[in-house]
């Protein structure tokens, strides 16, 4: 059983992720969302497919990709989405919209209860109210709004979002559109003739005219509210407009775009349940758009795919998985448990691999544009380096390690997302030149690699001081493991910054600036060359070192996340809020450790206790005094 253990647990693992491959298959009484969801549209300046407009609409009004019903069932996004735009009195009765707080509660008169989230009926009788609170609230700063103005500030902003989905694709209440649009196009040369004939004072037949003007304000009013842009222009302009964009031009051409008249067929279809003519036209509009927009169609198809497989929330699964087959392999079962944890972060980290190199795919930009993307590189860099680590000490603090700092970063990045579409369009001042990829990628692997330091300082500490496990061996190859990580850490976070500095002097006009986020990456280069220089001079030994890289993981989060909660400078695009308490929780336990290891005698550290009833065992030593045969700077002990 030992021996076939790691097989066992990799192809199963294997298994599992090849069942998200699986294309999924509609129920019998269900449309074809699957295909819809793959339909290209343009939003935000960047072509998606539909089913991230569903996924990322949804996490922004409700926090989550499923919304639950009243019969306790759920609905994915598409299917949400899909009723938002084809069918709004449906979707107006789901509860969808995130409100907790009190007094926004008590501006419509209700009491707080357990229940945080209402539908847009609900809402209805209100709008006025949210409308005028939030856009007092829009007035300010991020940091200078108070709980309730931040959370009237979103439901209004959702509630806008809400609306402009509903009016992207067809009037809002509409009932038979592909017969209005039928109309419209028939009554169209006979309303262009009479137009002619007013402008040459000839006598025309009002009634035809008015026919088209009267509806050209509904058209009009489509256009400014479309959220979602599904109407390719022809080449050579090759841009995309709205519906409603294309009904008003439409009156110039005397006929309608067909991609228009398709999607109307589509909602038409949709109301009806007619599961079989659904299908036909949304595959008529598909084979019409690859005509069109070949790659923007095989784009957004591998998109779709790449949101079906979702790398990066297997990846979390399987990295905590791995991680407790490392840290089980401490107690017992130690070489199976350590090769199958090892082989396992193989497979994640292809998988994590798979995820990154997607999304540089589908972005055409090198892996780090934002704090998201940062967050899924760290996490890899750090990884790969654990893995490295692994295999020369072959002791499972690597495999652990790589578990460990794996999930924690991928929950960081999941929680990044809520702001919506993670692959968005760069601002201008990032999407500049060769300097800024270089740039970011350097400085992130040494974010990547100040983080395992500090999380293999964690390591030594947490086994010194609460078990029995950290034996010489053990500490030492901690050691070495440290003090090798942080020489790598420095490189790549000075040749980051001084390629930072390059970056801003050719688009800034200036390499240095004092901005914020510069000062944060000096500290991280000083507190590494704080941390070698005190290890080279023998002002510290083990435990010193190992409490001076786990001060380097407050440097590096402060450097990472808190200089863009300042709210100044040039590099304060990154502000979030909510990410503020985290931040202050994870130093104060990097701070709090740091005073366990300082302020405990070696001696009260469980690894390092000796009974006198007992025989001393071979392995443990007495203190921490490990001299080594030569001075190797590796290996200079407390």
């Amino acid at each position: 059983m030992k021996r076939f253990l790691p097989a066992i647990i990799f192809v199963l693992a294997l298994l599992w992720l090849a069942s998200s491959w699986l294309p999924p298959k509609p129920a019998a009484d269900d449309v074809d969302l699957a295909s819809f969801g793959k339909i290209p549209v343009l939003v935000g300046g960047r072509i998606k497919p539909l089913d991230t407009v569903a996924r990322n609409s949804l996490l922004i009004i409700h926090g989550k990709q499923t919304v639950p019903l009243a019969n306790g069932k759920e609905i994915g996004g598409m299917q949400w989405l899909t009723d938002v735009l084809f069918n709004a009195p449906v979707a107006d009765e789901c509860p969808v919209f995130v409100i907790q707080n009190a007094e926004v509660l008590g501006l419509f008169g209700w009491e707080q209860s357990d229940r945080k989230y209402f539908s847009f009926t609900e809402l209805s009788p209100f709008l006025k109210q949210i409308d005028e609170q939030g856009e007092q609230s829009d007035k300010l700063q991020s940091v200078q709004r108070s709980a309730y103005q931040n959370a009237i500030f979103n439901l209004r902003n959702a509630l806008i979002l809400y609306q402009r989905l509903k009016n992207s694709v067809q009037p809002e209440g509409a009932e038979n559109f592909a017969a209005e649009l039928a109309s419209f196009e028939s009554a169209l040369p006979a309303a262009g003739k009479a137009a002619r004939q007013r402008e040459t004072g000839e006598s025309f037949d009002q009634a035809k005219l008015d026919g088209v003007t009267q509806l050209i304000p509904r058209y009009q009013k489509l256009a400014e509210m479309a959220y979602v842009l599904v109407v390719p222009r022809p080449q050579p302009q090759g841009d995309w407009h709205s519906i409603g964009e294309s009904l008003v031009e439409s009156i110039g051409r005397g006929e309608i775009d067909p991609a228009a008249k398709m999607y109307a067929q589509i909602g038409d279809a949709y109301r009806a349940n007619n599961r079989s003519l659904f299908k036909q036209h949304v595959d008529l509009l598909a084979d019409a758009l690859a005509k069109e927009q070949a790659s923007a169609t095989k784009r957004t198809s591998f998109e779709f795919l790449f949101n079906q497989v979702d790398p990066f929330t297997h990846s979390m699964v399987l990295y905590v998985l791995a991680f407790l087959l490392a840290c089980g392999s401490w107690l017992g079962w130690n070489r199976p448990l350590n090769r199958s944890a090892f082989y396992l972060l193989l497979l994640t980290l292809a998988v994590h691999t798979f995820g990154l190199v997607s999304r540089m795919y589908l972005q055409e930009r090198p892996p780090v544009t934002n704090l998201y993307s940062s967050a899924i590189f760290i996490g890899w860099g750090a990884v790969i380096v654990s893995l490295i680590l692994e295999r020369i000490f072959r002791d499972g603090i690597g495999a652990a390690c790589a578990g460990a700092i794996g999930f924690i970063t991928l929950i960081i990045a999941h929680h990044l997302a809520g702001s919506g579409d993670t692959l968005e369009m760069l601002q201008a001042v990032l999407d500049t030149n060769i300097w800024l990829a270089t740039h970011v990628v350097a400085i992130t692997t040494g974010y990547s690699a100040m983080f395992l330091a500090g999380m293999l300082a964690m390591i030594y500490i947490v086994r010194g001081v609460f078990t029995r496990s950290l034996k010489k061996e053990t500490a030492d190859s901690l050691t070495r493991m440290t003090y090798g990580v942080v020489c790598f850490a420095t490189l790549f976070s000075f040749v980051g910054t001084v390629l930072g500095g390059i970056w801003a002097d050719q688009s800034w006009g200036r390499f240095w600036g004092w901005d914020p986020k510069e000062n944060g990456a000096v500290l991280i280069v000083l507190w590494c060359a704080i941390i070698l220089h005190a290890r080279w001079g023998g002002f510290i030994r083990q435990r010193g070192l190992m409490i001076m890289a786990i001060f380097g993981n407050v440097v590096t989060s402060f450097s990472w996340f808190g200089v863009n909660m300042l709210g100044v400078g040039l590099h304060s695009y990154g502000f979030m809020q909510k990410a503020f308490p985290w931040l202050v929780g994870f130093i104060v336990s990097q701070l709090a450790l740091m005073a366990v290891a300082a302020a405990m005698p070696l001696e009260r550290w469980r690894s390092f206790r000796t009974s006198t009833s007992a025989p001393r065992q071979k392995d443990q030593p007495r203190d921490l005094k490990f001299i080594p045969p030569r001075p190797a700077v590796e290996t200079m002990s407390e």
